[in-house]
């Protein structure tokens, strides 16, 4: 299949559009590939090259607000996936998705946060996005960014 292949075209069905690759804010590279999987880095809800919210989840953030940053934060590491794997047809599903939520003092929906991005997952890759996941609540991330998720996926031969 062409590097726009069926998943591609689910996204823009969805009403969705492939980003660019998030540059690396320090040392490191978005994702690898060993064997058949890839990893990828964490992701922020980078959009435009910015965030277009900043803060803790239960003070200047609202969770629903951290949610749809959680499915921005999916879909940076979709094209993360890409840039390594050269077309989102080749995954055979994803096995993990860990999220972290800059969290406010007693805020505990860090699961429904997360919730975003598994969503995201699920809508795009039907059976092949389900996944364990973790969804962890931590005082602060990088830029000050609300959520940042990273996923793992095996790549169908090929």
């Amino acid at each position: 299949m062409s590097a726009a292949g069926a998943v591609e075209a689910r996204l823009t069905e969805l009403g969705l559009t492939l980003p660019e690759v998030v540059p690396p804010v320090a040392a490191y590279v978005p994702a690898v590939v060993t064997g058949r999987y890839v990893y990828t880095s964490g992701q922020v809800p980078m959009v435009a090259g910015e965030l277009p919210v900043t803060g803790k989840v239960g003070a200047e953030v609202t969770p629903e607000q951290a949610a749809e940053m959680a499915r921005i934060c999916a879909l940076n590491a979709l094209a993360a996936v890409k840039s390594v794997a050269g077309d989102l047809d080749r995954i055979a599903r994803v096995v993990k998705v860990v999220g972290f939520v800059a969290s406010a003092p007693g805020f505990t929906g860090q699961p429904q946060v997360i919730n975003g991005a598994s969503e995201l997952l699920g809508a795009v890759l039907g059976e092949r996005g389900q996944h364990a996941r973790s969804a962890v609540g931590v005082a602060v991330l990088p830029l000050d960014a609300p959520v940042e998720v990273e996923i793992q996926v095996e790549l169908a031969d090929g």
